[in-house]
């Protein structure tokens, strides 16, 4: 569980983050004048489930001399809480994988939650096989040795554009990965349950028969100011 922050506070926290889709986060931020949505990050295996938790940070840049020896990946695995999400810094690269099958098996059986990264992966297959989910920006079979380090974990990355921190706050589904900062999370989460609620209102109007330029008429434009 993480030192900066309450068990009850953090339990909570996870219970109302699991609650919001990518969507509603998105709307959020908008309203907040804050930047944490990264496009081109989509669900590569065939896992349909929604990913949300604390993120575990891996760096991950060109194999040069004088870096440790060691599985890039492995350490975050290691460190890594039940519930959480490992996000990789692969700088956008699809020339090589940045996540692989083993790192899968091993992530899985830790407890943790999925894994996002900014470039490719490869044995998407085994991922899915697993029921591990896999977020990234393309698949490619070649492997990262010879071609890919990890240089840092634990660190501050850069995911698209967006400045990702340990211990941030990250989920993941069908349409796509947005983050949020520890400092900004009550904000957030109590923008996001305002617009799920006044989205649900919506919903069941419709349900009910109402007519769809009237539920999306003025109302739902002025939701994000």
């Amino acid at each position: 569980m993480p030192e900066d922050i309450s068990p009850t506070s953090y339990l909570a926290a996870t219970q109302r983050v699991a609650a919001l889709d990518t969507c509603t986060i998105s709307d959020a931020l908008d309203k907040l004048g804050l930047r944490g949505t990264v496009p081109g990050l989509v669900r590569l295996t065939a896992n349909r489930q929604r990913i949300s938790g604390r993120v575990v940070t891996v760096k991950l840049g060109p194999a040069i001399e004088g870096l440790p020896k060691r599985h890039l990946g492995a350490s975050a695995i290691m460190a890594a809480q039940p519930g959480e999400i490992v996000v990789v810094e692969h700088r956008g690269r699809t020339d090589a994988s940045g996540w692989g099958g083993l790192l899968s098996r091993a992530a899985a059986r830790k407890g943790i939650a999925g894994v996002i990264v900014d470039g490719a992966c490869r044995d998407l297959d085994e991922s899915s096989e697993l029921g591990f989910p896999v977020f990234g920006s393309a698949v490619v079979p070649l492997t990262a040795r010879g071609r890919v380090a990890e240089h840092d974990w634990g660190c501050r990355v850069t995911i698209g554009s967006i400045v990702v921190n340990p211990g941030d706050w990250v989920v993941a589904d069908g349409s796509g990965v947005v983050f949020f900062d520890q400092q900004h999370v009550d904000e957030v989460l109590a923008e996001a349950e305002r617009i799920l609620g006044r989205e649900t209102a919506m919903i069941a109007a419709l349900e009910q028969g109402a007519p769809i330029d009237h539920v999306m008429g003025a109302n739902y434009e002025e939701m994000l100011k």
